[in-house]
C-alpha cells in the first residue's frame, strides 16, 4: 500500500510512503518553530500537496490546524491569526505580503513561505529537516474552522474531545460512505473548506486523492476520466456549471468510474438536482446537511426522488429537533429553528466566545440559525437561514422559497433574494438573477406570481452578469445586503 499513489496534483504524484516522509519532516519543522501539543498552526495555501503534508505534520506534532481562506484581506487574516494564536503559518508566496501585513512586525508567529526562496522558504526548511519517527498509530489533522461571520467576527469552532478521536471520525465516515483503499477521491473544492475531511478519510483507508487546483467544469470532466475517479464532494454551484457544459460534450467523457458524489454547503435547487441525477448516471448522488459545527442529515438519490427538496434524515446517532423561539417542539410540517443533538453527545465551543457558545446550545443540541421542518416521515426540509429571513410589513418571508421558484424558470442560472430597507414596510424583497440569455424582468415577475403569493414576489428584480460568491460556491448575501443597509437610518441588522 505504501507505494500506492496518495496524492496526484497535475503531473506530480506522491505515494503514501513519500507523503508520510514529507509529513515527518514537516513535524520536525513545526516543532523547531516552537509549536507543540495543544498549539495551533495556520495554513493559507491554495489547493496542492503542501496543504496535506503540512496538515499531517501538524497532526503528528499534536497541533490543530487553522485553515485560512486565501481570498481574505489582511485585516481579516489578522483577526484569524490573533484570535487563534497560531504559532506557525504556512503561506503561499502569492499571499505572503498579505500575511506579513496581517501579522505586523512584532508577531511571534513563524512564517513558512511555500514557493519562496528566502530564509523563510517552506521547501528549504522541509528538505533540511530530519524526519521524526512515527510514534504509535497515524495521526490525522484536527482543524479549527472559523465560521463565516454572518453575525460579526468569525469564531473558531473547537471540539471538546481529544485529537485522537480524529481517527475514529475517519473510520466512521469511511463506514458511512463505503470509502475504501480502492477509491480515488477528487478534491475539487478549496481545501480550506471542511469537505477536506473526505480527502483524509480516503487517505486513511489507503486510497488516492486527486487535487484540482481550482474548479473548472471541463477540467473536472477530464480529471474524472483520466484518473478513473470514484468519488468526490461538490456544491450546487458546481452542478450548475457542469450542466452548462453542452450535453454532447459531457457525454464524450467516460465518467463510468464515478460511484459516489456527495453535495452540501448550500441548498440545491430542485430542478438543478433532477438534472444532476440525470447527468451523473453511474454515481449515487447523496446530499447531506450540516455546518462547520457538525453533520446532521443525509439523503440517498432514491429517497430524494420520493422527497424532492429534502436534505434527509439524521445521521446514525444524531437527533433533529425543530423548536420554536421558546424552545418548544414544532409539529411536523411547521417550520422552526433546527437543533442538532450530535452523536455520542459530543460538544463544541466557539473559541473565545462563551456567549455565542451558550446561545448555540439548548438541552444538549445546537443550532446555527437554520430554519426548517420535519415531514411526517422524519425527513428534514430547510426553508432558510434565520439571518436571511425578511420581515415585510410584519410578515416573515423566507427568500429560499422565492429562490427555489426562480430556479424553475428555464432561463435562470442562479439567483439571490434578500431584504432591502423600505420606509413603508420596513423591508422589501430584492432579487438578483443570473440568466442564460436575455429575459425581461417583467417576465420573471409574472413567472413568480404564477407560483407564489403576491407578498412573496420581490418588488425589485435585477438581471446581473454574475453573483458574488466565495470559492465554495456560496453566494455572498451579506455583501449584497450590506450595500443596501449601510446608510439606512433604521436598518434591520443585515446579519
Amino acid at each position: 500500500m505504501s507505494e500506492q499513489p496518495a496524492l496526484i496534483f497535475g503531473d506530480r504524484v506522491l505515494t503514501h510512503a513519500e507523503l508520510s516522509q514529507r509529513a515527518a519532516r514537516c513535524q520536525a519543522v513545526i516543532a523547531a518553530a516552537g509549536a507543540g501539543p495543544g498549539d495551533r498552526v495556520a495554513a493559507m495555501l491554495p489547493n496542492g500537496i503542501e496543504f496535506f503534508e503540512f496538515s499531517l505534520g501538524a497532526a503528528r506534532a499534536g497541533c490543530a490546524v487553522v485553515p485560512i481562506n486565501w481570498h481574505l484581506k489582511s485585516d481579516e487574516v489578522s483577526w484569524l491569526l490573533r484570535d487563534s494564536g497560531a504559532r506557525v503559518l504556512a503561506v503561499h508566496r502569492d499571499f505572503a505580503d498579505t500575511a506579513r501585513q496581517a501579522l505586523g512586525a512584532d508577531a511571534p508567529t513563524v512564517v513558512l513561505v511555500v514557493g519562496g526562496t528566502g530564509a523563510d522558504s517552506y521547501e528549504a526548511a522541509v528538505a533540511g529537516a530530519s524526519p521524526v519517527p512515527e510514534d504509535g498509530a497515524p495521526a490525522w489533522p484536527e482543524y479549527v474552522y472559523y465560521t463565516s461571520g454572518t453575525t460579526g467576527r468569525p469564531r473558531g469552532v473547537e471540539r471538546d474531545r481529544p485529537p485522537a478521536d480524529s481517527a475514529l471520525i475517519h473510520a466512521g465516515l469511511a463506514a458511512m460512505w463505503g470509502i475504501t483503499g480502492q477509491d480515488v477521491w477528487l478534491a475539487c473544492s478549496p481545501l480550506y473548506h471542511a469537505a477536506n475531511a473526505y480527502c483524509f478519510t480516503t487517505l486513511a483507508q489507503g486510497g488516492t486523492v486527486v487535487v484540482q487546483e481550482r474548479w473548472d467544469a471541463r477540467e473536472w470532466l477530464a480529471l474524472v476520466e483520466r484518473h478513473r475517479v470514484t468519488a468526490c464532494f461538490m456544491v450546487p454551484a458546481h452542478f450548475i456549471r457542469l450542466l452548462e457544459v453542452p450535453a454532447a460534450e459531457r457525454d464524450g467523457h467516460d465518467l463510468s468510474s464515478l460511484r459516489l458524489v456527495l453535495h452540501a454547503a448550500a441548498p440545491c435547487p430542485v430542478p438543478v438536482k433532477w438534472q444532476a441525477l440525470d447527468a451523473l448516471p453511474s454515481a449515487e448522488v447523496w446530499e447531506f446537511y450540516g455546518a462547520t459545527e457538525g453533520g446532521a442529515t443525509r439523503i440517498s438519490p432514491d429517497e430524494w426522488r420520493q422527497h424532492p427538496g429534502s436534505v434527509g434524515r439524521p445521521w446514525p446517532g444524531v437527533e433533529i429537533r425543530i423548536l420554536d423561539d421558546d424552545g418548544g417542539p414544532r409539529p411536523p410540517g411547521q417550520p422552526g429553528l433546527i437543533y442538532v443533538r450530535p452523536a455520542g453527545d459530543s460538544r463544541f465551543h466557539y473559541r473565545n466566545d462563551a456567549e455565542k457558545t451558550g446561545s448555540a446550545w439548548r438541552d444538549g443540541a445546537f443550532t446555527v440559525g437554520d430554519v426548517g421542518y420535519l415531514d411526517a416521515d422524519g425527513y428534514l426540509y430547510i426553508t432558510d437561514r434565520a439571518s436571511d429571513m425578511v420581515i415585510r410589513g410584519g410578515v416573515n418571508v423566507y427568500p429560499a422559497e422565492i429562490e427555489a421558484a426562480l430556479h424553475r424558470h428555464p432561463l435562470v442560472v442562479d439567483c439571490a433574494v434578500f431584504g432591502v430597507p423600505d420606509e413603508r414596510s420596513g423591508e422589501e424583497l430584492k432579487a438578483l438573477v443570473e440568466t442564460r440569455e436575455p429575459v425581461e424582468v417583467a417576465v420573471l415577475a409574472e413567472f413568480l406570481r404564477s407560483q407564489l403569493a403576491d407578498y412573496k414576489v420581490p418588488r425589485h428584480v435585477e438581471i446581473v452578469a454574475t453573483l458574488p460568491r466565495d470559492p465554495t460556491g456560496k453566494v455572498l448575501k451579506r455583501r449584497l445586503r450590506d450595500a443596501h443597509w449601510q446608510d439606512a437610518r433604521n436598518a434591520v441588522a443585515a446579519t
